[in-house]
């Protein structure tokens, strides 16, 4: 992991600090930042997505698709588990925590606006950081590249409808022409630019791509710290008002993490797929794309929503959590490998 990598928990607490500072002292600039808008769209902060997830996406090797069917069983738990569990696990805790358990002590207008973040942050699995993970606990290589690039592919078409169902089942009302804008500016778009970006780089040999990719990578996590300023900006005086808010998100966010990890590396057990498979397999089913997440909870419900927060609360905890599932996954290798458990 890089410097940005590894502390970015630490640079996410300190963009906290600084955009609430910010937007305390000077929120006109900030004011006038959030309405540079076209069509429910905000521009500065458009930019700033498309800087934070095309080089991530460049990593990403559509041609690996065709290694889908050697790790057949670890890509059907993963898929079942980002798919079929993840979103609709966090749309129950969601329910459970903010709507019932710690409603009293959060602001009433914004409890579907909470849940729909949450919603958000669980319905697109995770694209670049599950790399990261994956060498951590010498993951099988082609197996990560081949799922996240399935994921990918299914994320174009699936995001949309998924996101639409579990926000109508919560009972929030969402615009789908906004839905759907924000899947084409922030998933379709981005993959043509890397993928143009990826060839054009190749030709010019892997040397030159792997250099370019080193120079850019810090890109992603500057625009992403960049745009959590301008979030925690407007977010500021209900933060000041309400500390604990943040504390409160993460707990349905900590509770989905764990118990997805643990579904997928079980399953993968029970299947009899590798540990080097069913590493990356747990990792991958647990951790969200919250590039996207926030890029959405804006275009959305806008930078001063609860769903905005809760997004940016699982940009808050994503890198100590996942680092503990990563721990968990390696010390557990032996019980893994006994078969007959």
């Amino acid at each position: 992991m890089n410097l940005f990598e590894r502390y970015l928990t630490l640079w996410v607490f300190l963009c906290i600090v600084v955009g609430v500072v910010l937007g305390q002292f000077f929120p006109a600039p900030f004011q006038w930042l959030g309405g540079l808008e076209v069509a429910k769209v905000n521009i500065p902060v458009g930019l700033l997505i498309w800087v934070m997830i095309i080089p991530m996406l460049l990593r990403i090797d559509f041609g690996a698709l065709h290694e889908v069917r050697k790790h057949w069983r670890g890509i059907g738990v993963t898929l079942f588990v980002n798919w079929a569990v993840k979103p609709f696990s966090m749309a129950l805790l969601g329910w459970l925590f903010i709507r019932h358990l710690f409603a009293p002590y959060l602001p009433a207008d914004q409890l579907d606006s909470y849940i729909a973040g949450l919603i958000l942050l669980a319905a697109a699995p995770c694209t670049a950081m599950v790399f990261v993970w994956s060498r951590l606990v010498n993951g099988e290589p082609m197996f990560t590249l081949s799922q996240v690039a399935l994921n990918d592919t299914i994320m174009v078409f699936a995001f949309a409808p998924l996101v639409a169902l579990l926000l109508g089942l919560s009972a929030i009302v969402v615009p789908w022409d906004t839905l759907l804008v924000s899947v084409v500016l922030y998933i379709v778009i981005p993959v043509v630019i890397a993928q143009l970006l990826r060839k054009a780089l190749l030709r010019k040999g892997q040397v030159a791509f792997d250099e370019t990719l080193a120079k850019i990578g810090p890109w992603s996590i500057s625009a992403l710290l960049l745009t959590l300023v301008l979030l925690f900006a407007f977010q500021g005086k209900a933060i000041v008002e309400q500390p604990l808010i943040i504390a409160m998100l993460a707990v349905p966010i900590t509770i989905q993490v764990y118990f997805n990890s643990a579904l997928a590396y079980w399953l993968n057990h029970r299947s009899g797929e590798a540990h080097c498979v069913a590493g990356p397999s747990a990792l991958i089913g647990a951790s969200n794309f919250f590039e996207l997440a926030v890029a959405a909870a804006i275009s959305l419900f806008g930078f001063e929503s609860g769903a905005a927060l809760a997004t940016v609360v699982g940009v808050l905890i994503e890198v100590p959590v996942m680092l503990s599932v990563v721990y968990l996954v390696k010390r557990s290798q032996g019980w893994y490998e006994q078969k007959d458990l």
